[in-house]
């Protein structure tokens, strides 16, 4: 059941009603899926996969169980759709809830005691093509200096880690970061700060 849900996801918005325009904020388009249209719930879904993908995979550093919790996280998004009340934003709320099915994951791993983080892989990062193809040299230095940054920010504690990774890569403000792992706004900037500093103490040598 989980699966059917989530393949909702996959279905062609232009293909579905050729005449309509998403042009709703996120909370518009919960509201209306709280009212019964389905379409905007797979608008919602193709909003936010890649980027709470992205964010659990930092968080487990296993490709298929965060394609696992990703497909729980908009299985509660359909179940659980009117639990969400319009005080909060719809990013923080979604955010909150991938986080927990993640943490719940991670504390099964280690339970088990294995490692938390895999070897990341290229296809994680989103990034344009440039118009000409780097040379082999450039390349590999390219994906060491990837390798690098991640073994950086891996090696950083569980707290720092989380607000490096909702800030400086899903791009989410402090007041959101504050709501999602819920401490105050001034321990999240605390907790950046101290990240960042440690990621420029490990990093400095590719300056």
């Amino acid at each position: 059941m989980r699966q059917n849900f989530y393949n909702l996801s996959m279905v062609s918005l232009t293909k579905i009603k050729k005449n309509r325009n998403f042009v709703y904020s996120d909370e518009q388009l919960i509201a209306e899926f709280q009212s019964g249209d389905e379409l905007a719930y797979i608008e919602l879904v193709n909003r936010y996969r890649n980027r709470l993908l992205n964010f659990v995979f930092q968080i487990l550093g296993d490709s298929d169980i965060s394609e696992d919790v990703i497909q729980d996280t908009f299985l509660r998004l359909y179940e659980k759709k009117h639990y969400y009340k319009k005080i909060a934003k719809f990013s923080t709320w979604i955010y909150t809830i991938a986080r927990n099915l993640a943490n719940t994951e991670l504390r099964k791993k280690i339970r088990r005691k294995t490692s938390v983080f895999s070897q990341i892989s290229k296809h994680d990062y989103d990034y344009e093509s440039p118009s000409s193809q780097p040379d082999a040299s450039q390349e590999l230095e390219n994906e060491y200096l990837g390798r690098r940054i991640q073994k950086a920010i891996n090696q950083l504690q569980e707290p720092y880690k989380e607000v490096i990774v909702l800030r400086d890569m899903q791009n989410l403000s402090y007041d959101e970061i504050s709501l999602i792992i819920d401490v105050p706004l001034g321990t999240v900037k605390s907790r950046i700060n101290r990240a960042r500093l440690q990621l420029q103490i490990e990093l400095k040598d590719l300056k």
